[in-house]
């Protein structure tokens, strides 16, 4: 059984948890929620994103091995689709593990058209919204939150996908790629094509003009709003927001952007509540 994960963390869980074979657990982060998904995954353009995303470092620049090890991230999930596709011609079942976080939504969708054609058995486990735990109801945004040990206990969710249901998620990938929107987002269980600005709010939402920590400022959107976007996806943000005007840095920290002070600009504490922070 070869096990397919959309993240760094979530394939690391899997891995462990499984303690076997670690070439049968295939990471494929790449991204697809950002970005022009009509170019190729094995494109400089993806590889030059993927290293663009996760080189918002938190605290430092982590020096060049950390550059060079970032660098590396987009070949290593292209061999990674090389090694599942050499798995699914020898007849290898697969097993995806997705859930309704944009990124992981968008490689479900990805790889199911790229396995158009295949007779492989394919199942999935799609991360429930909400688990009951004796009286208390859990709740996590994507399987890098799940305890490893608690992993395969969610077996009990996965379901086949059969070459009918392929088909019909490849068309919905197709229907992406045609409209390439710089951003898809997850609105009510559908995926859809969104601006670049599209969660701008949430970030204004956690701003004043009083100055606060970035990193202060990101996690109280990810505690707060935990939908799958990433911390480094508000830092980028964070930082073309700056650029715009609509945040202004009120000190800066030799330990990287993470550590800096930002508060709201004027024009920004103005609108607040208005167009600048709406709920779109």
């Amino acid at each position: 059984m070869i096990e397919v994960a959309f993240s760094e963390s979530e394939a690391a869980g899997i891995r462990e948890a499984k303690r076997t074979d670690p070439k049968k657990v295939v990471c494929l982060a790449f991204l697809l929620d950002i970005g022009d998904i009509r170019k190729p995954v094995d494109s400089k353009y993806r590889r030059d994103l993927i290293f663009s995303m996760y080189h918002q470092d938190q605290w430092s620049d982590g020096g060049e091995t950390a550059a060079r090890e970032r660098k590396k991230a987009g070949d290593v999930y292209v061999s990674g689709l090389k090694r599942l596709k050499e798995y699914m011609d020898a007849g290898e079942p697969v097993r995806i593990w997705y859930s309704d976080a944009p990124y992981a939504k968008c490689g479900f969708y990805f790889l199911c058209h790229r396995m158009k054609g295949y007779g492989n058995p394919v199942s999935a486990v799609k991360l429930p919204e909400q688990e009951m735990r004796g009286s208390f109801a859990v709740s996590c945004s994507n399987w890098g939150e799940v305890d490893p040990e608690d992993l395969f206990r969610y077996l009990q969710y996965e379901k086949s996908v059969s070459e009918k249901e392929r088909d019909m998620h490849s068309m919905t990938w197709l229907g992406l790629m045609r409209e390439n929107s710089p951003l898809r987002v997850n609105i009510n269980g559908r995926m859809i094509g969104a601006g670049e600005d599209f969660y701008d709010f949430l970030i204004f939402r956690e701003m004043s003009e009083e100055p606060a920590k970035q990193a202060f400022v990101i996690g109280n959107i990810l505690g707060n709003y935990p939908i799958g976007i990433r911390d480094w996806w508000y830092a980028k943000r964070i930082d073309s927001l700056i650029e715009q005007g609509k945040i202004r840095v009120t000190e800066q920290s030799e330990m990287g952007k993470y550590a800096r002070t930002i508060c709201l600009a004027e024009d920004s504490r103005r609108d607040k509540g208005g167009t600048a922070a709406s709920d779109g």
